[in-house]
C-alpha cells in the first residue's frame, strides 16, 4: 500500500527517516534501507538535513523506488529558487515519487558550509512550497503557464508540538493545511502530556499526524538537543534513565517504545528518526507491540 492508502484507510502508519550518503558510495544507505523492509510503510530521505551537504533526497528516493520501498521525498526552500523547486517536483513525479514532505529548511549556520553558502528562500516557507505543488497539480506553474500533463502528489509538512508557546505553531499548522498539506510528521517529542494537549487542537484540522520519535543515543545527545534545538525537550527523568543505563542501546529502545505506546492513540502514525540506528528500528517496533 502507498502511504496515502495507509493513512486514508485508517491504518496506523509507520515511517522512518534516514540520511543519504555524504558522497556517492550508497552501500551503507542501501543496507540501512534493507533493514527497514517489511517493517515500515514508507521511508523518508532527508534533503541536506541540518544544512549539511549530502547526496540529494531525489536520488535517494529513486534508489528506494528501485528496491520496491515507498519513499517520502524531502524538499526544502533553502537551497533552490522557485524554478528549481517546481522542476524538482515534476522530476519526482515523473520518476514515480508522489510523497513530498515540504519544508522550509534548517538555517545555513547549522551546517558544514556556513561560511560559503547563501540561502535562497525564493519561496520563503513550506506553506509557499505546498501552494506551488498544488498549483502544479492544477496544471499551471507559478508564472501561470500551463503544463503538458499535471502531477498528483501526496503532500506533507512538519510541525513542532513541543514549541513554546505552542499557539503560533498551531497557527502555522493550519496555514500549511490550507495550503495543501495532507499529512503531518512532527519533530521529535519526549513529553506525551504536551503532545496530548497539542493534539486536542491539531485534530480539529482533520489531517493525519505522525508523531516524531527520535532514538536517544546518550544523555549528552539529549542535553545537546535541550540546549540547541528549539521545540525539542528531553525531560530530566529520561536524561537520568540514559545516564544510569548500563546498556544505552537497550535503554534507548525501551524509551522509544514507551513513548510510542503513550502517544499512539493520540495520532495516526509514528515517524521514527533513527539517527544511524536503523538496525534498532525493528527492536523498537517489537517492544512497542507492532
Amino acid at each position: 500500500m502507498s502511504l496515502r492508502e495507509v493513512l486514508e484507510s485508517g491504518k496506523f502508519a509507520v515511517t522512518v527517516q534516514i540520511d543519504p550518503a555524504k558522497g556517492v558510495d550508497v552501500t551503507e544507505f542501501l543496507n540501512n534501507v534493507e533493514l527497514l523492509r517489511g517493517k515500515v510503510d514508507a521511508v523518508n530521505v532527508s534533503d541536506q538535513q541540518s544544512a549539511v551537504m549530502r547526496l540529494g533526497s531525489l536520488a535517494g528516493c529513486c534508489l528506494l523506488k528501485q528496491k520496491g520501498i515507498e519513499p517520502v521525498l524531502h524538499m526544502t526552500c533553502r537551497d533552490r529558487n522557485r524554478i528549481a523547486l517546481q522542476s524538482d517536483l515534476l522530476n519526482a513525479y515523473v520518476l514515480g515519487i508522489q510523497n513530498i514532505l515540504c519544508l522550509t529548511g534548517d538555517d545555513i549556520d547549522s551546517g558544514d558550509h556556513r561560511q560559503q553558502a547563501k540561502p535562497v528562500f525564493d519561496l520563503d516557507d513550506s506553506a509557499s512550497l505546498l501552494q506551488a505543488a498544488r498549483g502544479l497539480e492544477q496544471g499551471k506553474d507559478l508564472a501561470g503557464k500551463e503544463l503538458r500533463g499535471a502531477p498528483h502528489f501526496f503532500l506533507g509538512a512538519c510541525v513542532t508540538p513541543g514549541a513554546e508557546p505552542v499557539e503560533p505553531e498551531l497557527i502555522k499548522m493550519e496555514k500549511k493545511a490550507k495550503a495543501g498539506a495532507q499529512f503531518f510528521q512532527t519533530r521529535a517529542i519526549y513529553e506525551p502530556k504536551k503532545f496530548e494537549t497539542f493534539m486536542q487542537e491539531a485534530k480539529k484540522l482533520s489531517v493525519p499526524v505522525l508523531v516524531g520519535i527520535m532514538l536517544l543515543k546518550s544523555a549528552s545527545m539529549a542535553r545537546f538537543m535541550n540546549r540547541n534545538i528549539a521545540g525539542i525537550y528531553v525531560p530530566d527523568e529520561l536524561l537520568d534513565e540514559m545516564e544510569e543505563a548500563e546498556d544505552k542501546v537497550q535503554k534507548s529502545v525501551e524509551i522509544a517504545a514507551r513513548l510510542i505506546n503513550e502517544m499512539k492513540d493520540m495520532c495516526q502514525g509514528i515517524h521514527i528518526m533513527a539517527m544511524g540506528w536503523e538496525s534498532r528500528v525493528g527492536a523498537v517496533l517489537d517492544a512497542a507491540g507492532f
